[in-house]
């Protein structure tokens, strides 16, 4: 099937949700609510691709999502529905505004308009946030600004996303409110459960 305006996604994995880390020979369940939006999956692959755009993303690509494509709601007598994406069968469109990233076997990139930033260790001993707020390290960019760059960003502009095991924020390149020079002692942060 082909789409006017939408792409035909499936979850990688075939799962909505991805609430459950393997622990040697056994799986831990992280989360049992679904209305929790930080354990829903956001990788996607791309079904099919919409008519009406000329876009670098083919069938097979994978693509990083908003969490609603996938996620589960109750509605107001309780019960269990499907976010308005779903089609049928483990498949769901997906708007161009729901999608920030593709991989297409060479790596990821990102969409128009986004960025992905790595957040920085907060080496300062008096601060008890382990983080610097609104500053990190582009690790996926648009072009709007080089990647590897020193960048502070608008304060709630940042969204969180793990990609190939690291917490990544992202953040729409409009918000990127200014480029800092290296001073030679930022470290990365990544917490052990990315």
């Amino acid at each position: 099937m082909k789409t006017v305006y939408d792409f035909l996604v499936s979850p990688v994995d075939d799962s909505r949700y991805d609430n459950v880390k393997k622990v040697g020979d056994k799986s831990l369940i992280l989360n049992t609510e679904i209305s929790n939006h930080q354990h829903v999956n956001r990788e996607a692959v791309v079904n099919s691709i919409p008519a009406a755009y000329n876009t670098p993303i083919k069938v097979g690509d994978k693509v990083l999502v908003h969490h609603n494509v996938f996620r589960m709601f109750n509605n107001m007598k309780g019960k269990e529905v499907n976010s308005r994406s779903y089609y049928k069968e483990n498949q769901y469109f997906l708007s161009l505004d729901q999608m920030y990233m593709y991989n297409n076997g060479v790596g990821w990139r990102a969409l128009n308009g986004y960025c992905f930033v790595k957040p920085l260790i907060n080496k300062d001993i008096l601060d008890q946030e382990k983080e610097i707020p609104l500053m990190g390290i582009v690790k996926y960019s648009d072009g709007t600004v080089k990647q590897g760059e020193l960048v502070g960003f608008k304060p709630d502009s940042e969204f969180e996303f793990v990609v190939n095991n690291e917490r990544l924020y992202r953040v729409l390149s409009k918000f990127i409110t200014i480029k800092y020079e290296y001073q030679g002692n930022e470290e990365e942060y990544n917490p052990s459960w990315a």
